[in-house]
């Protein structure tokens, strides 16, 4: 039996547990560890020559409590140092072995290399599918811009060639598009596309439906979605919303007025996972140069988003 450190008696003897600690506890509940780690494995490297791996559960648990907080890498192990509520959902202890930050990023570039982001956020698709959630047969999609650095004041001495800028209303954006669909009777994220900021909303529609919806909501972003080439096949009933201006021009009580408020009653939801993402797990910004990478890390946390989301409903 090993002996316990004096951080683990203390955090044994404390009075009350941390709003940290219970949402450590909530997502230790929520996340299918299995099946996210059946994933990974043929990627993750045997133990063998060389420094021996830690156990690929551990090091997943460290990802998802980086991500949790968005955290850089040396952030993430001065992490596991301070705090022993971290440490025990991880599974490690202050008196062994516990990964330095070039171990952490070298588990994140694992999954960047192969895409794994995206494939984590299938398989937890399909763990709440296998729990009974469902797409049912209408879709809500819409867009959000996530904020990139515009500073020239970098090594290289230019901006992210994959970043470029937009304007909404009348203000300049610099950075990349999450296109996202969701689920317009649950609110559950099962489609995602990532795109430069000036890229159009329409655009990616096509890219947004899972194929079996009747419905498709959108804001007025998605104007003419039904007459776009990729789209004029696809037999569903477009519910887009107005441009401003034309809304206000409609009476007040009228019908039009009406049916335009009930769009929005049911587009509403589709905010909820950029809610999470951008407020609740601290992402409205980059943290990376270049699509790829943050688009591996918006969709885990997007599965983590879903199953919170679901979880009202179990």
């Amino acid at each position: 039996m090993k002996q316990a450190s004096f951080a683990e008696l203390e955090h044994d003897r404390k009075k009350r547990r941390t709003r940290r600690e219970e949402f450590l506890e909530k997502m230790d509940g929520l996340i299918p560890w299995r099946r996210l780690e059946k994933r990974i494995e043929p990627f993750y490297p045997k133990a063998g020559r060389g420094r021996r791996p830690y156990p690929l559960g551990v090091m997943l648990r460290v990802h998802c409590v980086q991500l949790f907080y968005n955290l850089s890498d040396p952030g993430m192990e001065d992490l596991l140092y301070e705090v022993e509520s971290v440490r025990r959902f991880v599974g490690l202890r202050l008196t062994g072995p516990l990964p330095d930050e070039t171990t952490i990023l070298n588990f994140r570039h694992l999954l960047e290399e192969h895409g794994l982001g995206k494939k984590l956020f299938e398989e937890i698709n399909a763990h709440l599918a296998s729990l009974g959630q469902r797409l049912k047969t209408g879709t809500i999609m819409d867009a959000s811009i996530i904020a990139a650095p515009s500073s020239t004041k970098n090594l290289k001495r230019e901006r992210d060639p994959e970043m470029h800028q937009t304007k909404k209303g009348n203000q300049w954006y610099y950075g990349m598009k999450a296109h996202i669909g969701v689920d317009a009777e649950s609110g559950l994220t099962h489609s995602l596309e990532t795109t430069p900021a000036s890229v159009s909303d329409v655009a990616t529609a096509h890219a947004l439906r899972h194929g079996g919806e009747e419905q498709v909501w959108g804001d007025a972003g998605y104007q003419g979605v039904g007459k776009r080439e990729e789209n004029r096949d696809v037999l569903v009933d477009w519910q887009v919303a107005m441009k401003p201006g034309q809304r206000r021009k409609l009476e007040k009580t009228g019908p039009e007025e009406a049916a335009e408020k009930r769009k929005a009653e049911v587009r509403a939801k589709v905010e909820h996972p950029f809610l999470y993402v951008k407020r609740h797990f601290g992402y409205a910004k980059v943290r990376y140069r270049g699509l790829w990478k943050n688009t591996q890390r918006i969709a885990v946390l997007l599965g983590f988003t879903k199953l919170l989301i679901a979880g009202r409903y179990a």
